[in-house]
């Protein structure tokens, strides 16, 4: 009976210790290298957030800083990304099934964390999420509740608490015509619209007067339409497009880039297409939605652009990069949307007006006539403060460019 026992416990112990999870933290970074950080400071985080994530049912963090050292000289906590095979090594060497990143930024009254998993054998990243914090008298207050409330959305994706599996749950993969397209669902709520305190002195008159606006829930795509993805629902390549353009140029092309050279018109037949195909409902995203999901939906952590506060985390724009590059290369947002700041500008439902309408603020949909469709989000071609969460802009519907793409809407 005694050997019985004694095998049962160890079968037991071995079962738990194969499925538990091993999280290996980087150095916490400055977010914002404008305030002075010091380095006991960005230690004490990595710390607190090591035995946050240990207490997690399933999971055991570490750090080690021959990680820190061989992910430096590959970039990666300056990219986010970083090449298979040296995931794929990373996991061999060090035994770590995930990666942990983080930045503290802090002012004089507040600190705020950021922090996301990466999956060391796909390179994905799992629910990122964020947490503001008090200084008191250059004390981190709240340090250990907070570490401990972002544990729990950072690992409950892949295993851990249930609110980060409900939250995540819901999302979607299309696989018709063979295009795998992620799509975040993001859960309806009310917002502020327009120019809010954080957009500062950039704002235009087109973003105001704000408005509290309710939308209902939506899903999104996780990246703008891919060239990839277009081929196999329209038939035609990005060389087809380039032909409708006059002095077009090849700023990027392959499977992984975001489509280009698009027009309202092709958005929505991309749209109509994979409709027919599902028999579901895919369109392009109105205004409202675009917005509440670029701030984050009701994770909305009141960032100028969308994911962050500093432009070059999260966007591609004129001064970081001249060209089109791969999707998901920057930081995501609270929901785990890329590309909203900077990339390409992306083609909406609404007409373009020059005043939001106050009354209009319940899954609004903007004019009912008007020259240009609205555009959103600023691109690689454009000025930093064109990326903004707020900025406005349109062109005809049958407007082609350089830097016009989209993502699509699946209506629930």
């Amino acid at each position: 009976m005694k050997k019985i026992v004694f095998v049962f416990l160890l079968l037991a112990f071995s079962v738990c210790t194969m499925a538990q999870k091993n999280v290996a933290l980087l150095e916490t970074l400055n977010g914002d290298k404008k305030v002075q950080v010091k380095g006991i400071e960005l230690n004490m985080v990595r710390g607190e957030l090591r035995k946050a994530i240990s207490t997690q049912n399933g999971f055991r963090a570490y750090t080690r800083t021959d990680i820190d050292q061989l992910m430096k000289e590959h970039g990666f906590q300056n990219s986010g990304m970083v090449a298979e095979a040296q995931r794929k090594k990373l996991g061999e060497m060090y035994g770590a099934d995930y990666i942990c990143v983080s930045t503290l930024t802090k002012s004089s009254n507040q600190f705020y964390i950021e922090a996301y998993l990466i999956d060391v054998e796909t390179g994905e990243i799992f629910n990122p999420a964020s947490k503001y914090g008090i200084l008191k008298d250059g004390t981190y207050a709240n340090l250990y509740q907070l570490c401990q409330d972002l544990a729990g959305e950072l690992v409950g994706y892949v295993g851990g608490s249930s609110k980060g599996k409900a939250q995540r749950s819901k999302d979607y993969i299309e696989t018709a015509f063979g295009i795998n397209m992620k799509l975040v669902y993001v859960d309806g709520g009310t917002f502020t619209m327009g120019c809010t305190s954080e957009q500062g002195g950039d704002c235009n008159s087109d973003e105001s007067p704000t408005r509290e606006t309710t939308v209902s829930s939506f899903y999104i795509g996780m990246l703008e339409v891919t060239q990839s993805q277009w081929e196999k629902v329209m038939g035609t390549s990005i060389y087809n497009q380039m032909s409708k353009v006059r002095g077009s140029k090849n700023w990027g092309i392959g499977s992984d880039y975001p489509m280009y050279y698009i027009s309202y018109g092709d958005a929505k037949e991309f749209c109509d297409r994979l409709s027919r195909q599902t028999g579901k409902t895919y369109r392009l995203p109105t205004e409202a939605e675009w917005e509440f999901a670029a701030r984050g939906g009701n994770k909305n952590d009141g960032t100028k652009y969308s994911g962050g506060s500093n432009a070059d985390e999260v966007a591609w724009y004129i001064d970081n990069g001249e060209s089109v590059h791969t999707c998901g290369t920057k930081r995501p947002n609270a929901l785990g949307i890329y590309d909203m700041s900077g990339s390409m500008w992306e083609w909406c439902e609404d007409w373009y007006s020059d005043k939001y309408m106050q009354y209009d603020n319940n899954d609004p949909k903007g004019a009912s006539s008007g020259y240009g469709r609205v555009l959103r989000g600023g691109s690689w071609f454009s000025i930093v403060k064109s990326c903004r969460v707020a900025r406005r802009n349109y062109n005809s519907p049958n407007s082609r460019d350089y830097d016009y793409g989209f993502r699509i809407v699946l209506v629930p």
